[in-house]
């Protein structure tokens, strides 16, 4: 049975994280395996893969098979394009420069977009809490007003009761003084 390039799974329960792997076919899924190639952490935005490219070529010039999940793994971080430019220099297609030169630039240009992609998603995140303090001021203000509302009208309501207070003393005193006259 030929090996195989395949993810072992780590980490809890809802929290996957995984060892990318060369493991004999037969081998169970998170048992026995040949060398470690790299990790992959799923959570993060974007996924965090580290992978060493040098040795997952190596294995596919070998002939380890990756799984679906590898491949896309491998695909990404350019190992497959890798050892297709290795082909093209095995067969004398291509130069060990130029292939170089094709893959450097594959990963300046592969770099750029993962940054754009982080730095759009941290643009999204900043203007969600932007939005969220905005709300927030929106409703204090109109807490404070409503607030500020109510003890006015408490100090109306006082005011007043004072007024009718010193009106009925004025009327007291009117009426006792008017007696006093007769």
């Amino acid at each position: 049975m030929p090996s195989r390039i395949r993810l072992q799974r780590h980490g809890k329960k809802n929290q996957p994280f995984y060892h990318i792997v060369v493991a004999d076919g037969r081998a169970p899924r998170d048992g026995k395996f040949i060398e470690k190639l790299g990790t992959y952490n799923p959570l993060t935005q974007p996924a965090q893969i580290v992978l060493d490219i040098d040795r997952a070529v190596e294995w596919l010039k070998n002939g380890a098979q990756p799984s679906d999940t590898a491949r896309r793994i491998l695909s990404y971080k350019g190992a497959m394009l890798k050892r297709h430019l290795q082909i093209g220099v095995e067969k004398g297609a291509i130069t060990q420069e130029q292939a170089d030169g094709k893959f450097n630039q594959w990963l300046q240009e592969k770099e750029a977009k993962i940054k754009a992609a982080t730095d759009a998603i941290e643009n999204g995140r900043r203007e969600v809490k932007k939005a969220r303090l905005n709300a927030e001021k929106k409703a204090n203000e109109a807490k404070a007003e409503a607030v500020a509302a109510k003890r006015q009208a408490i100090a109306e309501a006082e005011a007043a009761a004072k007024a009718e207070a010193e009106a009925a003393a004025a009327a007291e005193n009117t009426e006792e003084a008017a007696p006093a006259a007769e």
